[in-house]
């Protein structure tokens, strides 16, 4: 047994681990007397299901309660286990060492007792956040880091530990019982602690009892500090995938998006794959699907700068052969194994087709309005970050209402299984779900569930879009000359074709007032046919197309200067507005709303 050297104290006072004590095994010894002999092989067996229970908890709230469970009634006939309350709050440091926890907030997480619950559930609530007072054993055990025990707690202890508890009268819990309070502490940090008491007529706790709370503790502590760990890791990682995939599909004129991403660990919620939808000149959209190699927070990492890549020269309207080879020239600076696929195709909703290059992916899916189902026929080409490589386009055309299915791997690979049939199942699914009237993201849903989408070994990305397109009656388009008459008589067209589409004043000479801006600047720039463009579709677009290359500036004019008011105006008063080169110039555009818009002075 375990015995100990030294003065053991009064019976009502404290006794723990202080002075000069020291504690050896003396196997010749019984417990104590009137106590039963120590069963070796009931209490191994019992600390072995107790640390399993615990071990195989998922997070602080559930390891406190399984390690309370544990102690009642065998250890005690009630325990409550405390737990810093910065441990639930993301961010917070790193909990303290002992002797650093006197006024640190602790929150009551689990409570186990072996009499009525209704007598205890008002005087000691579960989730209850206090301040230990240091009339508290569990005070002293936090700040030194040692178990402290009373053989029986007297009446004028029991009045000053109730003296500090709230809410409820503590006192009935605590007077004329053995007491003992363990510290949870774990790589030299106290997390919380353990109070633990027994009814008059049990025994008190003596040293074996003391050690196997404190073997249970520590169990229960590194458990707690690893979820606590754990969960940092897992906001941090949903952080990182809030920041670096979209959350809610955008409104696109024409286009019609959903989205699904499932990641191969749901714990850890990030992956290599990555999927986007980006707004081009002219109401055209850049719909785009990734997958970089590996799995976890490095490909997540590396898929972070792709995706900003991809974002960035889209903004620029690089042909889409062309801007697969500038990803694969960023991905070779990055570093020689940063390979991923990547599909990348260009939508033209007044066109009807779609450009689409390829990066080595799988191909895509188009579900024709009539229901047919058709495996894109695109280039294969070699994955991003090879190097030296051309990257050919194919272009499609796209019938009003037809649904474009881009996906990865992890959709279609199972293991065992090959991968041709899996992409035919992929499309049998489809034929079945994807009806006219369906929507992306019922289909989104319909797939993951018929291709067990929830028991995929890979990260998953999905992304269908319906292709609109844009009806012809709500497109005006002019190719005018670039000469000064030019300007009045593109606003009378303004004008009148606003009219025609039945729209407010306010939108109307707003838009009149902005295309001016921006015709009187093409027309002083430009060499050969300007475009003039109007498209309405959620919101009213405005382009402006010409073949000078050098892009305009947004200043703000001062008093006496005669020009430079342009593009601050629609800056102003437009709802959106940007400018892009293209292949043979440059478009700038703005939007207002339909309903209503800014006017100068208004």
């Amino acid at each position: 047994m375990l015995t100990r050297r030294g003065d053991r104290g009064e019976r009502d006072g404290d006794r723990g681990p202080h002075g000069d004590q020291e504690w050896e095994h003396d196997p010749g010894q019984e417990r104590d007397q009137g106590r039963e002999p120590l069963d070796l092989r009931d209490h191994l067996s019992f600390l072995n299901d107790a640390t399993t229970r615990i071990g195989a908890a998922g997070d602080m709230v559930a390891i406190a309660a399984q390690f309370a469970a544990a102690l009642v009634p065998r250890l005690g006939d009630f325990a409550s286990v405390h737990l810093l309350d910065a441990l639930f709050v993301d961010g917070a440091p790193a909990p303290p060492a002992p002797g650093a926890t006197a006024s640190s907030l602790v929150r009551r997480v689990a409570v186990a007792h072996d009499e009525p619950l209704e007598r205890w559930q008002a005087l000691v609530p579960e989730g209850a956040v206090q301040i230990m007072h240091d009339t508290s054993p569990c005070h002293e055990a936090m700040a030194t880091g040692v178990p402290v025990w009373l053989d029986r707690v007297t009446p004028d202890r029991a009045e000053a530990m109730a003296l500090s508890h709230s809410p409820g009268d503590l006192y009935p819990l605590v007077a004329e019982r053995a007491y003992l309070a363990v510290p949870l502490v774990v790589r030299g940090r106290v997390l919380g602690c353990v109070a633990l008491t027994r009814r008059p007529e049990r025994a008190e706790f003596d040293e074996v009892d003391v050690l196997t709370v404190g073997q249970l503790a520590a169990q229960a502590a590194l458990g707690v500090d690893n979820a606590r760990l754990f969960r940092g890791q897992v906001a941090t990682a949903a952080e990182f995938r809030r920041g670096v995939l979209p959350t809610t599909p955008p409104t696109l004129a024409g286009v019609e998006v959903a989205h699904r991403y499932l990641p191969a660990n749901p714990a850890v919620e990030v992956g290599g794959d990555w999927f986007d939808t980006i707004a081009l000149p002219g109401s055209r959209v850049a719909i785009v699907i990734g997958d970089v190699m590996g799995h976890g927070v490095r490909s997540a990492a590396v898929m972070g700068h792709l995706r900003i890549a991809v974002q960035t020269l889209a903004a620029l309207d690089l042909p889409p052969g062309q801007l697969l080879r500038q990803l694969d020239s960023l991905a070779l600076q990055l570093g020689d194994d940063h390979l991923a696929t990547c599909l990348y195709a260009v939508y033209d909703p007044i066109a009807s087709t779609c450009v689409i290059a390829n990066a080595g992916h799988l191909a895509p899916m188009l579900v024709r309005a009539d229901g047919r189902v058709e495996q894109v026929e695109v280039p294969s080409g070699a994955p991003i970050g090879v190097g030296g490589v051309a990257f050919d386009t194919a272009e499609i055309p796209i019938g009003d209402g037809d649904v474009l299915v881009l996906y990865t791997d992890g959709l279609v690979e199972a293991r065992g299984d090959d991968i041709d049939d899996r992409i035919a199942a992929l499309a049998e699914c489809l034929e079945l779900a994807a009806q006219p009237s369906v929507e992306p993201e019922t289909l989104c849903e319909t797939l993951l569930t018929m291709l067990d989408g929830d028991k995929h070994e890979d990260d998953v990305a999905l992304l269908a879009a319906r292709l609109k397109g844009i009806p012809a009656e709500d497109i005006a388009n002019w190719l005018l000359s670039p000469l000064p008459p030019t300007v009045p008589r593109a606003r009378r067209l303004v004008r009148q074709t606003l009219a025609g589409w039945g729209l407010p004043d306010g939108v109307r000479d707003t838009t009149e007032l902005l295309a001016t801006e921006l015709l009187t600047n093409a027309v002083r720039y430009a060499h050969g046919p300007i475009e003039l463009r109007l498209l309405r579709t959620g919101t009213l677009l405005c382009e402006v197309r010409d073949d000078d290359h050098f892009l305009p500036i947004l200043l703000e004019a001062g008093d006496l200067d005669e020009g430079g008011r342009g593009l601050f105006l629609v800056s102003q008063l437009a709802q959106r507005w940007g400018v892009s080169r293209t292949a043979n110039g440059k478009v700038v555009w703005f939007e207002v709303p339909l309903e209503e818009a800014r006017v100068v002075g208004g």
